[in-house]
């Protein structure tokens, strides 16, 4: 059973913009945090940023440049992740996941469910 749906990847051309979504509503218990990961070709899935129920965000070493923007909206049951000029480098299968932590943190193992991913395309 799907439990994670994520929506809003595409191709687009390098300095665009793009708003992923992550529809949790199917989640019995959604007090935890959320993540986004991304796995690029040919490399291992990485930490992007996460979302405690509260709203407060943490995000990984390579995504506090600004063009990474994640919250969400407990009352959609939707988590967001806004990209503002992307980068041939940002082609990657995006992934949201749900912690078994309050406050979520950047390991996979603390992640007990994930979507399907969303893939994103940057062409320069």
């Amino acid at each position: 059973q799907v439990q994670l749906v994520e929506s809003g990847g595409g191709s687009v051309q390098a300095g665009g913009s793009l708003l992923l979504s992550c529809d949790y509503s199917a989640l019995i218990i959604t007090l935890y945090g959320m993540a986004w990961f991304r796995q690029a070709p040919g490399k291992e899935r990485e930490f992007v940023a996460g979302v405690s129920w509260s709203g407060d965000r943490i995000y990984g070493d390579a995504f506090v440049n600004g063009r990474f923007i994640a919250t969400r909206d407990n009352v959609k049951k939707t988590m967001y992740l806004q990209i503002h000029n992307l980068k041939p480098e940002d082609t990657a299968i995006y992934y949201c996941a749900q912690s078994t932590q309050r406050l979520p943190g950047d390991s996979e193992r603390e992640y007990d469910y994930w979507g399907q991913g969303t893939q994103v395309t940057v062409s320069s």
